[in-house]
């Protein structure tokens, strides 16, 4: 469970405080994509900073699309006993990461962003199109 203030731990637990943007897309990028601890879905609200008391250790921390694609995954997230563990994840124009407290790229996965993504797609389709378009033409004269 996620909260959007910081609660009491229960003894050897720590906090993942995950702080997650909008993003730049039309939808906020927290309302369609799912936050998985461990395999565990974790429910957030939206974007903004979110503490989730979890058992110290080292555990897998994802961002899935509605599908259960991975968007960002990570490596090296550590939860220390009676400790806050910080991490941010950034839905980008181009890339979308995850760091650290410290600014660190913790981002073992990192999809494209959904606009890039689109911006191939239309020129792919864009080529195909046309260049097919000028085929044909050409095979016709």
């Amino acid at each position: 469970m996620a909260y959007p203030q910081p609660v009491p731990l229960p003894p050897g637990a720590g906090c993942l405080v995950v702080t997650v943007n909008r993003g730049p897309y039309i939808v906020p990028a927290p309302s369609t994509t799912k936050l998985k601890i461990d395999g565990q879905q974790v429910a957030i609200a939206g974007p903004g900073t979110w503490y989730i008391p979890l058992p110290a250790g080292p555990h897998d921390v994802r961002y899935t699309d509605i599908f259960g694609i991975p968007m960002i995954t990570t490596h090296g997230v550590t939860v220390q006993p009676g400790a806050a563990c910080q991490l941010r994840f950034d839905f980008g124009v181009w890339r979308n990461r995850a760091y650290d407290g410290q600014g660190t790229d913790v981002t073992k996965f990192g999809l494209w962003s959904n606009y890039l993504i689109m911006l191939i797609t239309i020129g792919v389709i864009g080529l195909v199109c046309c260049g097919g378009a000028g085929l044909l033409t050409a095979l016709d004269s």
